[in-house]
């Protein structure tokens, strides 16, 4: 493929927002060149490979999955403007998913993608609060929640003004928070509804292949356009002349100009890079946050066996809290045990014959990247292991007891870092998880920053988000997390709003 030393747009970061913008834009004649540091896709939504074996990095699921012939939704936006064939993502639904409250999950909400499942849960569990709850779902489907020039205001308060029952409220919040918000207790409305409207009236899918089916085709469709994409190829600094992003200087030294500069690597990262020729003493430096940004770890088990077969039925996806209140924000300590989710891929309905060829049993939860960052790696290691124990245990509260083999309930199994291979023939037979483990992985704050660049590890980005994607510079623009739109879906609309609002609609 043959490079350029300048571009009619240059977008910074092969996540899902910069392939949306990029696609966008080639389709239109732009000529257009993507700089990725790493050299796999995907950003927050990629995957990496052990001993052979893929793993998804934070695909539980495709939200805001409709069925065909449902007009107006993100999902039918994304198709129509990037020119993808549904089939082509080949997406499948969940079976059910949960949020389940209380030392065991006594209290608990089932929703699948029919939303009057849940209206209906709702009605039956907390009969007081059914007609405030419609009220609330139709003010949420009457917000405007992709206006870029929303003014923001508390979901809290929003809520309050339809529901009284705080154990409802804090049920409706935990997984609009653990799948889309940066801000601790609270989120700002407008986030409120996209994530209501994505996880709950519209509802999650999966390829059988997970996050790989959907960059195959978002790079192939941008091939086909005439995009550029340079992986491995990093962008060390943006040089700032007379307000625009005058350059962009790469990781080799090259320098690329571009008439329009896209950033997909958030706001304080892109910050960072900003380096002034009008003031020969600025530097890019790592900014210094006033507000908390938000991390987790998360726990991947491979199984021999789906999780079905150990007695998990067909939950998808769980919310689980250990008490009625949540408490969503940063833990003092390295890990929150108190909630978090669990996911399990194998729990889509991927039609007869058609199934993953292994089990996966994945549980995420809050975390504090500060107390990751610098430990030693001996202490580093150590501390993961402790922790990938106490997890599993925590999320087993709030599942169906194991069975073994022969079917037989196994009140507590004792879950071990090892494999099968290494697994004593002569353990309990209580111990069904850990015989069952063929592969573990676990990711920290620390491995996400490493990886993707994102400070502290803040996979939603910075609290306050910037609707508009406008920077200090005239010509260099945000898209993606801290654009707003979160998710799978919501990068993808980020992408494809900002370059029409910034390049096409204005002719640039």
């Amino acid at each position: 493929m043959n490079t350029r030393s300048h571009y009619d747009v240059a977008i910074i970061g092969a996540g899902m927002s910069g392939l949306a913008a990029g696609i966008r834009l080639a389709h239109f004649g732009r000529r257009v060149c993507i700089f990725e540091r790493h050299n796999a896709p995907g950003g927050l939504n990629g995957f990496y490979s052990i001993a052979g074996r893929k793993y998804d990095v934070g695909l539980h699921a495709v939200t805001n999955f409709v069925r065909p012939g449902v007009k107006g939704t993100p999902l039918g936006k994304i198709l129509r403007q990037l020119r993808i064939d549904r089939a082509e993502f080949a997406l499948c639904e969940q079976k059910q998913s949960r949020i389940a409250f209380g030392p065991r999950g006594g209290t608990s909400l089932r929703f699948t993608n029919d939303f009057a499942v849940f209206e209906h849960e709702i009605a039956a569990k907390f009969p007081a609060q059914i007609d405030g709850f419609r009220r609330l779902v139709a003010a949420i489907k009457a917000y405007d929640d992709v206006s870029l020039d929303a003014a923001p205001v508390s979901a809290r308060e929003i809520v309050g003004r339809h529901l009284t029952d705080p154990l409802l409220i804090d049920l409706l919040f935990c997984p609009l928070m653990y799948y889309g918000s940066a801000s601790e207790r609270d989120m700002e409305f407008g986030q409120f509804a996209i994530m209501f409207k994505a996880v709950l009236l519209e509802g999650f899918a999966r390829p059988l292949e997970g996050v790989r089916t959907i960059l195959r085709v978002l790079l192939e469709k941008y091939r086909q356009a005439g995009g550029e994409r340079r992986m491995k190829c990093g962008v060390r600094q943006i040089v700032v002349r007379t307000g625009r992003a005058a350059a962009l200087r790469l990781d080799s030294g090259e320098e690329i100009t571009a008439d329009h500069v896209f950033s997909s690597i958030g706001s304080a990262e892109t910050e960072s890079l900003l380096l002034s020729e009008e003031n020969p003493k600025s530097k890019s430096q790592k900014p210094k946050f006033s507000e908390v940004r938000l991390s987790f770890v998360e726990t991947i088990t491979v199984l021999a066996r789906p999780p079905a077969a150990l007695g998990w039925g067909d939950d998808t996806i769980v919310f689980f809290n250990e008490s009625d209140r949540f408490d969503y924000a940063r833990p003092a300590e390295q890990v929150d045990l108190r909630s978090g989710v669990i996911c399990l891929p194998n729990n889509f309905d991927y039609g007869r014959d058609r199934q993953l060829s292994e089990g996966f049993f994945r549980c995420t939860c809050l975390a504090n990247y500060d107390r990751w960052a610098n430990l030693p790696e001996a202490t580093y290691g150590a501390d993961k292991q402790r922790w990938y124990v106490a997890i599993q245990k925590s999320a087993q509260r709030f599942m169906p007891p194991l069975v073994d083999s022969g079917g037989s309930p196994c009140q507590e199994a004792v879950s071990r870092v090892t494999s099968a291979a290494t697994a004593n023939p002569t353990d309990s037979v209580r111990d069904v998880l850990a015989r069952a483990t063929v592969a573990t992985d676990m990711f920290t704050p620390r491995t996400i920053q490493h990886f993707t660049g994102h400070l502290d590890g803040a996979v939603y980005g910075a609290p306050v988000k910037n609707r508009q994607g406008r920077t200090t510079l005239s010509n260099l623009y945000l898209c993606g997390t801290d654009q707003g739109f979160l998710g799978i879906v919501g990068a993808l609309l980020g992408g494809i709003s900002m370059a029409n609002y910034h390049v096409l609609q204005k002719g640039g």
